[in-house]
């Protein structure tokens, strides 16, 4: 995924971060991944000016730059890529949305995940009417981490949140072995019960979800009256 156009755009930019952090932060995904050792608000401020200079770059550049760093073994430069990828959501289209789900599957787990749902999350909040074709990205795809955006992907609506949408992704993925995928059917639910918990306790009551799935979306419920 990298060439010279990203090596041009990248190649001097390096994050820097502590052995210390580095170890804990390894540790919080199970040691499956290598840090730099860099916090959040630290790669932030270090990538500022990478991050807002892109916006001045070609779509072709810009997905140029995130292959380059998301070929980098540190997990910060993932993070960076997907931060360059939401600065610049206005600028795609329908058809940019399915170059990026390519990225989602490199190295997946939780962390990168909830980042590329906060993408294409936002990426609705200027197309609407795109949502279909969105959604459609991600339910029933194979790869567990694009169903879980399907699960999550309206999770920051309230009541423009399509229940049907929301029911088939849940109802898809309800009987799957995947913890994380079971928080998030939970977590889905939870946050609609904000809204409206109607509709959250009628659904439960419908379809038997997991123990892991019912405890997270009910945790909200126990609040409300509904008499």
């Amino acid at each position: 995924m990298a060439n010279s156009a990203s090596k041009a755009r990248t190649a001097d930019f390096q994050l820097v971060g502590n052995s210390d952090s580095a170890q804990r932060m390894a540790a919080n995904t199970g040691n499956q991944f290598d840090f730099l050792g860099v916090l959040v608000g630290q790669r932030r401020q270090q990538s500022t000016d990478l991050v807002h200079s892109s916006k001045q770059w070609s779509i072709v550049e810009i997905f140029s730059a995130m292959g380059d760093l998301f070929s980098r073994p540190e997990r910060e430069y993932q993070y960076v890529a997907i931060d360059i990828a939401i600065a610049n959501v206005r600028r795609f289209d329908i058809d940019d949305m399915q170059h990026f789900c390519q990225w989602i599957t490199v190295n997946a787990w939780r962390d990168t995940g909830d980042n590329w749902r906060q993408f294409f999350s936002k990426y609705l909040t200027f197309h609407r009417e795109q949502k279909p074709m969105v959604f459609a990205l991600f339910f029933k795809n194979e790869n567990i981490w694009l169903r879980r955006i399907a699960i999550l992907l309206q999770i920051n609506e309230d009541f423009s949140l399509d229940t049907d949408m929301l029911s088939a992704a849940i109802l898809y993925d309800r009987n799957t072995d995947d913890k994380q995928i079971q928080l998030a059917i939970g977590r889905a639910l939870r946050t609609y019960s904000k809204y409206n918990p109607v509709w959250v306790r009628n659904f439960l009551r419908q379809h038997g979800l997991s123990m892991v799935a019912a405890k997270e979306a009910r945790r909200y419920l126990l609040s409300y009256d509904f008499e």
